[in-house]
């Protein structure tokens, strides 16, 4: 591993409604901003859009399916667009800064979750130990 090293990207199939509804029983965040059509245009907003935490996950297992979560130490991102249903979302990351603390020696990682436009809809950072 050097730096400049692309980890494993993973691209998710085009967000559906089924999608959101699966994920707002299992996270508990019903709001109807992600699951009533009605609710989100009365909102002004063209439909309804995927939650963030959603998309954080979706890094968050491009991250696991590349170092086990074990040697995860940090994992952090701010939002930087609205994922919009049927939105194709693409993960990606590379490492930009390899050190070593008491722990051992670990690597920095810029991520970002893209649309298929190219948009960047979460930017972040993880240290992962390796």
């Amino acid at each position: 591993m050097n730096i400049g090293t692309e980890i494993p990207s993973l691209t998710l199939p085009s967000v559906s409604r089924a999608t959101l509804a699966l994920y707002a029983g299992a996270s508990g965040d019903h709001n109807p901003i992600h699951i009533d059509s009605d609710f989100a245009r009365k909102a002004g907003m063209p439909d309804v859009f995927v939650h963030g935490m959603l998309s954080m996950a979706w890094l968050g297992r491009m991250l696991t399916d590349w170092q086990p979560q074990s040697r995860l130490r940090k994992f952090s991102c701010r939002f930087a667009a609205i994922t919009q249903l049927y939105d194709v979302i693409h993960c990606s990351g590379q490492v930009v800064e390899l050190f070593e603390d008491e722990t051992g020696p670990c690597a920095r990682v810029a991520i970002s979750a893209s649309r298929q436009d190219g948009t960047q809809t979460l930017v972040g950072e993880a240290i992962v130990t390796v």
